[in-house]
């Protein structure tokens, strides 16, 4: 079973956000990272820190939050970020991402 992540990443606290949805969160995290898309507007602003995500096990219901989210004002977002995550901790940093793996050669 598929299982659907509402994601949002940033470059530092109360920084800029970026807002997305994966079927796969821990490979998405890892482009971020890695800037393997060197031209995307995370490459851009250096999102690389993963401090919220919802999981969801329909695509219609991801992309319906993704796209409500994406609708909400900044301060409702950090409210949200702030239930969760008061102290922004990039939340994928136990995950043992292998880096390595996704790097391009720029």
């Amino acid at each position: 079973m598929t299982k659907w992540t509402v994601y949002i990443m940033t470059n530092k606290p109360n920084g800029v956000l970026y807002i997305g949805v994966t079927d796969d969160i821990h490979s998405r995290v890892v482009e971020h990272k890695v800037k393997f898309y060197p031209k995307s507007f995370t490459a851009k602003y250096n999102c690389d820190k993963l401090i919220y995500f919802e999981e969801f096990s329909e695509v219609a219901e991801a992309s319906k939050r993704e796209r409500q989210f994406k609708k909400w004002k900044r301060e409702w977002k950090i409210n949200l970020i702030e239930e969760m995550n008061p102290s922004w901790t990039d939340l994928s940093l136990n995950w043992n991402l292998d880096l390595n793996k996704h790097r391009t050669n720029q």
